[in-house]
């Protein structure tokens, strides 16, 4: 096991990332930028290092500063979280060729399943369905040569892509060539790379993902799945497992399609693979090379702590369970607390944190980094926490998030509670029967 772990990150998961090192016995260091100097992860952590300024570009996303907090606290490992340079694979590397550990798959596989393309050649060699589509396309002559091949509407998409971002969807020729250079500029933008590729474009697909966990020796299973698709902008507003549009076939063909691409992809440490689902098929999409803002429901299910066996994975340890040990009991349901505004086009609502009191009782559980008299900056992403309840069935599930919901009390900052609340006594979601854009749909409406 590791002598001590920093963590590269802020906010939620930074503090959860503290809790379960100190949890294993090893101490945390927190780094923090000076819009964080009191956050509730740098308070909680046993040591704490500030790495510059408030944009994130010279802070949390600061390589160089990063790894010589590490060096001069004396850490053997880095943990990064969400987001920031969690699937960065320079980052990966530099941790290593520091002679740090890097809790996280190796910099190599977050390249080849980083650059979508790649992904999806790897995904077609591991017998998974992939979206009708193309290899990377370089002019937008290119692409509407492809898009003539495999139809209309089609999504232009980046291949360092990821967050929703880089993403346009064109309906004819005319909107293709548009749609390509302006994805172009944003993916070059976002990611540093326009590199762009097609997709055929599904009408009210699911969005469910598949949790996979592997080791050093080989070893690879699956924690089930997460139901995506209630989404707003293509960024992810609540998620529940198992989901309730799929059948017990369907989830067994794609949990074990996803733990066939971690094997193909010599795959170690905790990862998710996301598909998009209609009627009894599903196409692989991604992978995502780090731990989920969800990964919640899965532990919510299962009762496996994914943080501390990504931990123990990256020290050399083989998977603490096998895939017939994996349980699988209930519904569990989370919510994305976000400081935004949905009554005033969820305008961002930072400020400070006037009163505060969390919902509590069986099967309710809040990750936030929030306290009363926090002041959320404005700096980073709009998510200040998430409340994630289980229970026996779907409809008792709902009924308790509901009651914690109307009990969560936060003043002095909007929220998107009100949103979540709207959403519970919504029938498709109730039923179950929604898809990608029924969120937008009914805003809209």
């Amino acid at each position: 096991m590791f002598e001590k772990v920093l963590v590269a990150n802020r906010g939620e998961i930074a503090l959860r990332v503290v809790r379960a090192c100190q949890e294993l016995g090893v101490p945390a260091v927190a780094v923090y930028s000076e819009a964080d100097e009191t956050a509730l992860h740098v308070r909680h952590a046993d040591e704490s290092v500030n790495i510059g300024p408030p944009a994130a570009g010279k802070s949390y996303l600061n390589v160089e500063r990063i790894i010589e907090a590490a060096e001069e606290t004396g850490a053997d490992a880095i943990h990064p979280g969400y987001g920031f340079l969690a699937e960065n694979a320079a980052f990966a590397r530099a941790v290593t060729d520091a002679g740090m550990k890097f809790i996280g798959p190796s910099a190599e596989a977050i390249e080849k399943l980083g650059d979508k393309s790649a992904a999806r050649r790897l995904a077609q060699e591991a017998d998974v369905p992939v979206v009708p589509g193309s290899e990377n396309v370089s002019s937008a002559d290119e692409a509407v040569t492809t898009a003539e091949e495999i139809g209309y509407p089609v999504m232009i998409k980046a291949a360092a892509g990821g967050g929703g971002r880089g993403i346009r969807v064109a309906e004819n020729e005319e909107e293709l060539r548009e749609s390509v250079q302006a994805a172009k500029r944003e993916a070059q933008s976002a990611f540093g790379d326009g590199t762009l590729y097609l997709e055929k474009f599904l009408a009210g697909p699911r969005h469910v993902e598949v949790q996979v966990m592997a080791d050093h020796e080989g070893n690879a299973i699956h924690l089930y799945e997460r139901e995506c698709s209630m989404q707003r902008r293509r960024q992810k507003v609540l998620e529940e497992s198992p989901s309730p549009g799929i059948n017990q076939e369907v989830r067994e063909r794609m949990c074990e399609a996803a733990v066939r691409l971690a094997r193909e992809a010599d795959y170690a440490n905790a990862g998710t693979v996301e598909f998009l689902v209609e009627g009894d098929e599903f196409y692989f999409i991604e992978m995502n090379t780090r731990i989920q803002v969800e990964h919640p429901v899965t532990e919510m299910l299962t009762g496996v702590d994914l943080v501390k066996e990504q931990i123990r994975v990256a020290s050399g340890e083989p998977l603490s369970l096998k895939q017939e040990d994996v349980p699988f009991v209930g519904h569990s349901i989370e919510f994305r607390l976000n400081a935004e505004d949905p009554d005033n086009g969820f305008m961002p609502s930072p400020g400070e944190v006037t009163f505060l009191d969390v919902p509590g009782g069986p099967g309710v559980r809040v990750d936030s980094a929030m306290y009363q008299g926090y002041r959320i900056p404005p700096f980073y992403d709009s998510m200040v926490g998430k409340l994630v309840v289980w229970a026996l069935t779907r409809e008792e599930a709902i009924s308790r998030a509901r009651r914690a919901l109307r009990e969560y009390r936060l003043e002095g900052i909007k929220t998107t509670i009100p949103l979540h609340l709207r959403l519970l006594d919504d029938d498709a979601f109730r039923s179950g029967d929604y898809h990608t854009g029924y969120l937008e749909e009914l805003l809209e409406g």
